[in-house]
């Protein structure tokens, strides 16, 4: 079974320099129909103004997975860590035990857009870690390409939960396809521009979730970019 989630119906907080729209319930904004996915617990769509972010503040048991969409994200920690994320990064911080961080606008000038991912973990109490990586347009390029992953596989970042993340750049005339194994179930974000999923035509910030589903086909329509999670 397909269910479509509108860009629209999802819950939206301006607090002015921060625009960010909530997929699932977030902060001020609770809906029981919409508390999560399986372990995907967060998916935020977050503008953030140039100069401006989030101060220091604290997290523990959940993996955090940052995809910077346009400008650029500086991110500092407790462990020492100091990086700056840009469009084609992945960035993973498992916050475990606990861990402080902060996120600002790597500009004074220019917008940053970016998701902010939340996975529950497998196991509590894990050492916090970090990880970064990047991945090219070509090597998301009409296809499906895994870039997070309980293992590491294929050079994914490595997420400490049953879960794999793929990201994936499709134009009119190309496609993919991701197999859903039995028992598991997939969510699918349309990050930016316009596909096709299994027939529908979704635009940035819809999704679609799938259960009971063995097969999930996307189709390029207007330069859409699309992040396709497999679940437990």
């Amino acid at each position: 079974m397909m269910t479509i989630r509108k860009a629209t119906d999802r819950g939206h907080a301006r607090h002015g320099w921060l625009d960010s729209h909530h997929t699932f319930s977030f902060g001020d904004y609770h809906d029981p129909k919409h508390m999560g996915f399986r372990s995907l617990r967060v998916i935020n769509d977050d503008r953030v103004e140039g100069g401006q972010g989030f101060g220091a503040h604290s997290h523990r048991d959940m993996e955090i997975i940052s995809y910077v969409l346009e400008g650029c994200l500086s991110h500092k920690d407790s462990m020492g860590t100091g990086e700056t994320i840009r469009p084609g990064d992945v960035q993973r911080m498992s916050a475990g035990t606990g861990v402080q961080h902060s996120e600002f606008n790597g500009s004074k000038k220019d917008e940053v857009h970016f998701l902010q991912i939340w996975l529950i973990p497998q196991k509590q109490g894990i050492k916090p870690g970090y990880e970064q990586k990047m991945f090219t347009e070509a090597d998301k390029r009409g296809k499906l390409l895994l870039v997070a992953s309980p293992n590491g596989q294929d050079g994914s970042v490595t997420v400490h939960t049953d879960a794999k993340l793929y990201a994936g750049l499709f134009t009119e005339g190309e496609a993919a396809e991701l197999a859903i194994g039995q028992g598991r179930g997939a969510w699918l974000h349309v990050a930016k521009g316009k596909v096709r999923i299994n027939g529908k035509e979704l635009a940035a910030g819809d999704a679609a979730s799938f259960e009971n589903e063995s097969t999930v086909r996307i189709e390029g329509v207007a330069e859409g970019e699309v992040l396709a999670f497999d679940l437990a």
